[in-house]
Protein backbone atom coordinates (compact mmCIF):
# COMPACT_ATOMS: atom_id res chain seq x y z
CA UNK A 1 0.00 0.00 0.00
CA UNK A 2 3.02 2.40 0.72
CA UNK A 3 4.71 1.78 -3.10
CA UNK A 4 0.42 2.66 -4.49
CA UNK A 5 0.50 5.81 -2.47
CA UNK A 6 3.80 7.00 -3.25
CA UNK A 7 2.85 5.80 -7.20
CA UNK A 8 -0.19 8.12 -6.70
CA UNK A 9 2.43 11.25 -5.44
CA UNK A 10 4.91 10.72 -8.30
CA UNK A 11 1.78 10.53 -10.87
CA UNK A 12 0.62 13.78 -9.67
CA UNK A 13 3.74 15.23 -9.46
CA UNK A 14 4.42 14.57 -13.34
CA UNK A 15 1.41 15.83 -14.19
CA UNK A 16 2.33 19.02 -13.12
CA UNK A 17 5.54 18.51 -15.06
CA UNK A 18 4.87 18.52 -17.92
CA UNK A 19 4.24 21.91 -18.59
CA UNK A 20 7.40 23.07 -17.49
CA UNK A 21 9.04 22.56 -20.77
CA UNK A 22 7.10 25.87 -21.60
CA UNK A 23 10.00 27.75 -19.97
CA UNK A 24 12.32 26.82 -23.04
CA UNK A 25 10.16 29.83 -24.92
CA UNK A 26 6.97 30.43 -27.31
CA UNK A 27 7.34 27.57 -29.83
CA UNK A 28 7.51 24.92 -26.76
CA UNK A 29 4.56 26.69 -25.36
CA UNK A 30 2.12 26.39 -28.42
CA UNK A 31 3.36 23.41 -28.77
CA UNK A 32 1.53 22.71 -24.84
CA UNK A 33 -1.61 24.92 -25.71
CA UNK A 34 -2.03 25.32 -29.15
CA UNK A 35 -1.88 29.06 -28.49
CA UNK A 36 0.79 31.74 -30.50
CA UNK A 37 2.53 33.63 -27.82
CA UNK A 38 3.80 36.69 -29.52
CA UNK A 39 3.47 39.30 -26.91
CA UNK A 40 7.00 39.44 -24.84
CA UNK A 41 4.60 40.23 -21.76
CA UNK A 42 2.24 37.26 -22.09
CA UNK A 43 5.62 34.98 -22.84
CA UNK A 44 6.86 36.03 -19.81
CA UNK A 45 3.85 35.08 -17.95
CA UNK A 46 3.63 31.98 -19.04
CA UNK A 47 7.24 31.06 -19.28
CA UNK A 48 6.79 32.15 -15.34
CA UNK A 49 4.07 29.84 -14.88
CA UNK A 50 6.34 26.97 -16.45
CA UNK A 51 8.40 27.63 -13.09
CA UNK A 52 5.29 27.64 -10.77
CA UNK A 53 4.56 24.56 -12.23
CA UNK A 54 7.66 23.08 -11.66
CA UNK A 55 7.89 24.03 -7.63
CA UNK A 56 4.24 22.03 -7.70
CA UNK A 57 5.63 19.18 -9.72
CA UNK A 58 8.20 19.23 -6.94
CA UNK A 59 6.51 19.32 -4.24
CA UNK A 60 4.23 16.34 -5.31
CA UNK A 61 7.13 14.27 -5.89
CA UNK A 62 9.14 15.04 -2.96
CA UNK A 63 5.62 13.88 -1.33
CA UNK A 64 6.37 10.48 -2.93
CA UNK A 65 9.48 9.55 -1.58
CA UNK A 66 8.97 12.03 2.04
CA UNK A 67 5.64 11.14 3.83
CA UNK A 68 5.63 14.22 6.04
CA UNK A 69 5.61 16.28 2.77
CA UNK A 70 1.98 15.09 1.69
CA UNK A 71 -0.12 17.59 3.73
CA UNK A 72 1.38 20.30 1.76
CA UNK A 73 1.59 18.83 -1.24
CA UNK A 74 -1.94 18.12 -0.93
CA UNK A 75 -3.07 21.70 -0.25
CA UNK A 76 -0.67 22.82 -3.17
CA UNK A 77 -2.01 20.55 -5.67
CA UNK A 78 -6.10 20.55 -4.41
CA UNK A 79 -5.61 24.56 -4.74
CA UNK A 80 -3.49 24.16 -8.50
CA UNK A 81 -6.02 21.54 -9.95
CA UNK A 82 -9.27 22.72 -8.31
CA UNK A 83 -8.33 26.53 -9.38
CA UNK A 84 -7.41 25.98 -13.04
CA UNK A 85 -10.29 23.62 -13.89
CA UNK A 86 -12.88 26.25 -12.00
CA UNK A 87 -11.36 28.83 -14.38
CA UNK A 88 -11.20 27.09 -17.39
CA UNK A 89 -15.30 25.98 -16.73
CA UNK A 90 -16.29 29.34 -15.85
CA UNK A 91 -14.51 31.10 -18.95
CA UNK A 92 -15.33 28.23 -21.11
CA UNK A 93 -14.60 28.52 -24.97
CA UNK A 94 -10.84 26.70 -24.85
CA UNK A 95 -9.52 24.97 -27.35
CA UNK A 96 -8.37 21.66 -28.01
CA UNK A 97 -5.05 21.40 -26.57
CA UNK A 98 -6.73 23.12 -23.41
CA UNK A 99 -9.83 20.54 -23.18
CA UNK A 100 -6.96 17.80 -22.97
CA UNK A 101 -5.42 19.88 -20.17
CA UNK A 102 -8.48 19.84 -18.36
CA UNK A 103 -9.40 16.04 -18.87
CA UNK A 104 -5.57 15.16 -17.49
CA UNK A 105 -6.78 17.66 -14.76
CA UNK A 106 -9.56 15.54 -13.91
CA UNK A 107 -7.77 12.69 -13.81
CA UNK A 108 -5.16 14.36 -11.66
CA UNK A 109 -7.71 15.68 -9.42
CA UNK A 110 -9.17 11.91 -8.96
CA UNK A 111 -5.80 10.66 -8.12
CA UNK A 112 -4.96 13.02 -5.89
CA UNK A 113 -8.14 12.79 -3.95
CA UNK A 114 -6.75 8.72 -3.55
CA UNK A 115 -3.53 9.78 -2.74
CA UNK A 116 -4.92 11.84 0.18
CA UNK A 117 -7.14 9.60 1.92
CA UNK A 118 -4.22 6.82 1.86
CA UNK A 119 -2.43 9.31 3.55
CA UNK A 120 -4.94 10.26 6.32
CA UNK A 121 -5.34 6.55 6.54
CA UNK A 122 -1.60 5.77 6.93
CA UNK A 123 -1.49 8.84 9.49
CA UNK A 124 -4.20 7.67 11.61
CA UNK A 125 -3.47 3.99 11.62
Amino acid sequence: MKAFSAALWLLVGLVHLLPVTGVLGAASLQRLYGLPITDPNLLILMQHRAVLFGLVGGVMVAAAFVPAWRSVAAVVGFISIGSFLLIAWSVGGYNALIARVVWIDVAALVLLILASLLAMRARSA
